[in-house]
């Protein structure tokens, strides 16, 4: 069996081992990280021989932390990095380039029918009938875009919301809510098999699925990271959010995973805290006065135009996983369209929770 993990912000951890009556047997570590003494990989690969093949990858971490001599120096890797790999490898978890990736860059599109979409394409690639999909959004209309279970009262002033003309939707995903105008935005989706985050914990898939925009905004001079659970930081502010929903596959089969961001390119702050209703509970927890100072857009930390941005993110991903350009199908459109007109531009779905 092997398994592949890139430590969010480390390097690649890989790990082949075989799995003999329930416990793991001939274990080997190897990757591109630094590790000193050379005899601290002996000592993982010893911790992890034997080991019960049920153990989670907290039990897996604390065998091989337990098992390093004194004064081991790791640089990008971690015992948690080694153990979720060893959790993949049992997964039988696929990679980023196993897949023929799909980009789809179209016209701008409603609030709504971008909700749409997300679920149908999600929905193809847990059947098997698309490919893995990163799709680029341009939004047509502003927005107020809530959270599958956020109350829509407590989250949006309607009438501000009115006032500036935004539409106000529900998506599918947990999360919180976001705020959208056209050309401030910078808003994709990754719709993935459910294999490529095998063995990860729903925490850890969110930093495994985020982390090549992380090199992404590095090439463009912005050190990120990723902050628990579904935000994208730098050390002047928040610059994006992101959410999840897991989708089964037909007759139960392997499903697919819908992972999509938002990025804040420019803001409207006063509009923003205008239109959201933001508790001060919410920013305190986050240790900050003010919802303006939480996000610090693309624009000012980079200087560049957001097609520029855009542009760079796809020509990032494209290097290191391969990216073919790809369009809706007739018929995920006409499925689309149905889907936003009887869901998510009405009010039993949008007002589900009021």
């Amino acid at each position: 069996m092997h398994g592949e993990y890139k430590v969010p912000g480390g390097k690649l951890v890989v790990v082949d081992l075989d799995e003999d009556r329930g416990v793991l047997r001939n274990v080997r570590v190897a990757g591109d990280f630094f590790l000193e003494p050379d005899e601290a990989l002996l000592a993982v690969n010893r911790a992890l021989e034997g080991a019960p093949a049920s153990a989670d990858a907290e039990q897996l971490a604390g065998r091989i932390a337990a098992s390093l001599p004194l004064g081991t120096i790791m640089y990008g890797l971690t015992a948690e990095g080694v153990a979720v790999a060893v959790r993949r490898a049992l997964a039988q978890a696929t990679d980023w380039t196993d897949y023929d990736w799909q980009l789809i860059h179209e016209r701008p599109q409603s609030p709504a029918l971008h909700m749409a979409l997300d679920e149908v394409l999600t929905a193809e690639v847990a059947a098997g009938r698309r490919p893995p999909t990163l799709r680029v959004w341009e939004w047509g209309a502003p927005a107020v875009v809530i959270g599958s279970f956020q109350s829509l009262s407590n989250e949006v002033d309607s009438r501000a919301a009115q006032r500036h003309g935004m539409t106000v939707v529900r998506r599918i995903s947990g999360g919180g809510a976001m705020f959208v105008e056209p050309g401030n935005t910078i808003t994709y989706s990754l719709s993935v098999p459910a294999s490529l985050v095998s063995g990860l914990s729903f925490a850890d898939s969110y930093a495994y699925l985020d982390d090549w925009v992380l090199g992404a905004l590095d090439d463009m001079g912005i050190k990120a990271w990723y902050q628990p659970l579904n935000d994208i930081s730098t050390d002047v502010g928040k610059i994006a959010g992101a959410a999840q929903k897991r989708m089964v596959g037909p007759d139960g089969g392997e499903g697919a995973v819908l992972h999509h961001v938002t990025m804040s390119y420019d803001i409207d702050a006063d509009k923003m805290l205008e239109v959201l209703r933001i508790g001060r509970e919410k920013l305190s927890g986050k240790g900050t006065g003010s919802a303006a100072k939480r996000v610090d857009p693309l624009r000012r930390q980079t200087g560049l135009p957001r097609e520029v941005v855009i542009d760079r993110m796809i020509e990032s991903f494209r290097a290191h996983y391969g990216l073919t350009p790809g369009h809706i199908t007739r018929q995920e459109s006409e499925r689309a369209d149905g889907l936003a007109a009887s869901k998510f531009t009405s009010s039993e779905w949008t007002s589900r929770i009021p």
